[in-house]
């Protein structure tokens, strides 16, 4: 099996060959994505963000030993071999503590950086590109870099430290998009320019090099660069491989080095295949996978309606639209309109903020009331094809089961699939 690093070499050489980072903490979006990568016989890259997992334990509550073990306990329940799961860390830096000094910030940063990289996780996304509570607004690149290289220190030593040695790889940049989608309405979205791409690069193998970190070099093999793509509540801003050009032809004469590509749920299937030909080795994916898993949720509720007596419904729906208003915090400062566009947006935001409540006991509580009683009663074929009209077909193929854990797994892999056929 290949690793990362080989990846990175293959395409930089003219391969169409990539890998696909999976940005999520959902148990089915989790079960889903390694069964995508069981049917394909690959490696799955598996990430937790900063804000998600940290040494505090995040919106998920976990550190990040506690979400290597969940991961690998899912896999372990699939019969999926743990070595063939590359876990990474994304966003690593102060972007929890960005209202914070920095010195502060960067001890937490130091701290966060520890904590993944004794939990096994190998793919380091160096993320210091955020201005904290006594910066400047922006940072130089030049500051972003040296935070980076500090905190590339702190790895390095943990992994020697842990492991004896040090096998990461890391991804470094300075135009890291919003984490989860953009907060506004967006029109257009301006592609990273070749020269502001070198100016990165060479603010970082100067800064890298000053700081004893020669070797370590040879082992960043991931830049964050905006190729323009992005989404808001209700728009996509899809790939013009036109426009990225200039740009993917600079990467071609950097040695070792692809693009990472954030930010690139809910592209066309195609748009996949040429960000990879282009260099976008990396591309990273999350909300549209839980975003995938509400649909078939929520087609799912409409059949226990029909099924299911009232009195015995999980009327799950409600529930989380109760929760989401009791715990706004999620989402009300991301979305803005009347009482109608905010109910429409709760819901059916690209972004996807609906996915911080799927843990919550009175969601997850129904949720499995959900799915045990459309578990013990047979979904008669023509009421899956009103509803999940694809996963309809996938049964009558015999590719799938009839029962909504099937569904819902199927309609997630229609996602990871896209990824699957472009890397």
């Amino acid at each position: 099996m290949e690793s990362l690093t080989e990846i990175i070499k293959a395409n930089k050489q003219g391969q169409k060959c990539g890998v696909y980072s999976v940005c999520s903490a959902n148990r089915l979006v989790l079960e889903a994505a390694i069964l995508q990568a069981k049917k394909d016989n690959t490696a799955l890259l598996i990430e937790a963000t900063s804000n998600q997992v940290n040494q505090y334990g995040g919106y998920t509550g976990m550190l990040p030993e506690n979400f290597r073990d969940y991961v690998f306990d899912i896999a372990a329940d699939l019969d999926f071999p743990r070595e063939l799961i590359w876990l990474g860390g994304d966003h690593l830096g102060p972007n929890c503590w960005q209202s914070e000094p920095a010195d502060q910030a960067m001890d937490k940063s130091r701290a966060l950086i520890r904590a993944y990289v004794a939990a096994g996780f190998t793919k380091i996304h160096l993320d210091a590109s955020m201005s904290c509570a006594d910066d400047p607004v922006p940072l130089s690149d030049e500051m972003v870099a040296r935070r980076a290289a500090d905190l590339c220190t702190v790895a390095e030593q943990t992994a020697i430290e842990c492991f004896g040695q040090s096998q990461l790889v890391y991804v470094i940049g300075t135009e890291v998009p919003v984490p989860g989608g953009e907060a506004e309405d967006i029109k257009t979205i301006h592609v990273t320019t070749p020269e502001r791409a070198s100016h990165t690069l060479d603010c970082h193998r100067n800064i890298f090099n000053d700081s004893g970190l020669q070797q370590v070099w040879d082992r960043v093999v991931g830049l964050v660069v905006q190729p323009g793509v992005e989404f808001d509540h209700t728009t996509v801003i899809d790939y013009e491989r036109t426009k990225a050009k200039p740009l993917s032809q600079f990467i071609k004469d950097v040695p070792g080095i692809a693009f990472e590509a954030h930010s690139t749920d809910y592209q066309a299937p195609e748009a996949y295949a040429d960000l990879v030909e282009d260099h976008f080795a990396i591309l990273k994916v999350g909300p549209q996978l839980t975003f995938a898993m509400r649909e078939a949720i929520y087609s799912l509720a409409h059949i226990e309606d029909l099924l299911i007596p009232e009195s015995e419904r999980s009327h799950i729906c409600s529930v989380m639209e109760d929760e989401m208003l009791t715990h706004p915090e999620n989402w009300e400062k991301y979305y803005s309109g009347n009482e109608d566009d905010l109910r429409m947006f709760r819901i059916f935001s690209y972004s996807d903020r609906i996915r911080y409540y799927w843990g919550s006991e009175s969601v997850e509580a129904a949720l499995n009331k959900l799915l045990g009683n459309l578990d013990n009663k047979e979904i008669p074929m023509p009421v899956i094809s009103q509803y999940l009209p694809d996963q309809y077909q996938a049964i009558r193929k015999g590719e799938i089961h009839n029962n909504p854990r099937s569904l819902i797994h199927h309609r997630i892999m229609q996602v990871t699939s896209n990824y699957a056929k472009a890397c």
